[in-house]
């Protein structure tokens, strides 16, 4: 009598986030899976309809729209020492850079990319944004910085507290 056979399960994937950053999300409100589409495309509305006082206009696209529907409205107070320098606070909301049109035109430029943006940290002190490739990044006083080359990767960056990568442009080394 032959046996029944059958391959072995596939292997699982290997978890999403560290087991530090999802603990930090999901006590933030976030969850595998969740997705709030509604909101999202709400703030797409919003920010596609805003025109700056110089006429300047947001940047919306699918990789933006897919952040902001599954971390949205998630704000992480944690702060305190982290790998390589202090976490910071942020906050997952699009229209906290309503007013930033220009500024992500700027960099989006610069990039070769329009931008859009995610939300802040630091309450307002840096401005976070995602390119139309999602990747990560923040703007503040200091200059620009590149946080990861997907959402996920941003995330465990802030919440790890890793050195994020200083954009560097030709106008820099002049």
């Amino acid at each position: 009598m032959a046996e029944d056979w059958s391959p072995p399960p596939a292997a699982a994937p290997g978890p999403r986030f560290p087991a530090e950053v999802a603990s930090v999300l999901t006590k933030s409100g976030w969850h595998p899976g969740r997705r709030h589409l509604p909101r999202a495309e709400q703030w797409a509305d919003t920010l596609s309809g805003h025109v700056s006082p110089e006429g300047h206009r947001h940047a919306v696209f699918p990789a933006a729209v897919e952040a902001w529907a599954e971390f949205g409205g998630i704000r992480v107070t944690l702060e305190g020492a982290g790998a390589q320098q202090a976490r910071t606070a942020f906050t997952i909301d699009p229209l906290l850079g309503l007013n930033q049109p220009r500024t992500l035109a700027d960099l989006g430029r610069c990039l070769e990319l329009p931008l859009a943006p995610l939300g802040e940290e630091r309450d307002g002190q840096a401005l976070l944004a995602i390119d139309a490739l999602g990747r990560v990044h923040s703007l503040d006083h200091s200059g620009e910085w590149f946080l990861g080359q997907t959402i996920d990767q941003a995330l465990a960056l802030l919440v790890t507290g890793r050195t994020p990568e200083r954009l560097r442009f030709v106008a820099d080394a002049l």
